[in-house]
């Protein structure tokens, strides 16, 4: 079977099994892989997250969006212990979570990347990867004396890193210092040394983030692998054109809540997405892509390419004043 017969088969079977989901907040999936209940976040007298109830199905791609300060990084923060709520817990694979430490998550098969990436800069990237893999036997300090005990699992975990390292296209790096990297690569490296826990299901922060264009495409490739080879994955992402190419279901959240959920399509011609994007102006004209005045209140499913269109052009802009 061809890498792209096998890329289509495995998602039909995603948006086959969220086909008959209701598109509505906090709606139970046919098979979740992660549940969360009454999860609340606060920083004194702010709440920054409040999630009453979300599931994500098993095997599909989800996306996470919302504007600026919806808490979706506080949720990432939380899910993966990297962060402890005010209550509420959650579930991965049937198993609770709540208060299990960041590197018993990573271990338990749900792993993360982050918005600004953590490669250890000093190190070289084949070390980076070795350091991702979970039970090294030479991490004890009376084993790490005997070779003998670890040298065999040691040549295993290299030939895993160097085997993703290559599928990433860093192999001709390996022996390069993370620090020496672009932004973009250090994106894939991140991803790759995720991938050497050999996870479940993995979450990306802001995965194409400051990338540039050229390895744009490289990273959406390989946010679709993962789902192709049987993985979950839960993103956040601000570019609304990605999100609708890749995503099986999208999550929204707006003021530490989730306010919708539903297929690409659905949700982003939902109004309390537009509403939570453009504000409550949305019921007046709002100007799309070109200067062309649109009124908000008359959208459908066929128009979700305007909002798509809308948040762009005010990520433009904004990158236009932080520019001047």
């Amino acid at each position: 079977m061809s890498a792209e017969t096998t890329g289509r088969v495995a998602r039909e079977r995603a948006v086959a099994a969220l086909a008959d989901v209701p598109c509505e907040p906090g709606v139970p999936k046919p098979d979740p892989i992660l549940v969360a209940d009454n999860v609340v976040r606060r920083f004194g007298g702010l709440t920054a997250v409040d999630v009453k109830h979300v599931e994500v199905q098993r095997g599909s791609i989800t996306a996470l969006i919302g504007p600026n300060g919806a808490g979706k990084t506080t949720f990432f923060n939380l899910l993966t212990g990297f962060d402890a709520p005010d209550e509420g817990s959650w579930t991965f694979n049937g198993k609770s979570l709540s208060g299990v430490p960041a590197h018993k998550v990573a271990r338990s098969g749900m792993v993360r990347t982050f918005q600004l990436t953590k490669a250890l800069s000093k190190l070289k990237v084949i070390d980076n990867m070795r350091l991702g893999a979970t039970g090294q036997k030479g991490e004890s300090f009376w084993r790490a004396l005997l070779p003998g005990t670890w040298k065999q699992q040691e040549d295993e975990i290299t030939a895993r890193a160097e085997d993703l390292l290559t599928r990433f296209k860093l192999i001709a790096k390996k022996d390069d210092f993370a620090g020496s990297l672009s932004g973009g690569q250090r994106k894939l490296l991140e991803m790759a040394r995720a991938l050497m826990v050999q996870p479940e299901m993995v979450m990306l922060d802001e995965p194409m983030a400051g990338v540039n264009p050229a390895l744009t495409q490289s990273l959406l490739g390989h946010v679709k692998q993962l789902r192709e080879d049987g993985m979950t994955v839960l993103f956040v992402e601000h570019d609304m054109d990605m999100v609708h190419d890749i995503s099986d279901w999208i999550i929204v959240m707006g003021q530490g809540g989730v306010i919708a959920e539903g297929t690409p399509d659905k949700v982003m011609a939902d109004p309390r997405v537009i509403d939570a994007y453009l504000g409550a102006h949305h019921d007046g004209a709002v100007k799309s892509v070109g200067g062309e005045e649109i009124d908000a209140g008359d959208l459908d499913e066929s128009d979700s390419v305007t909002l798509v269109g809308a948040v762009d052009e005010l990520e433009d802009e904004d990158g236009r004043r932080g520019r001047e």
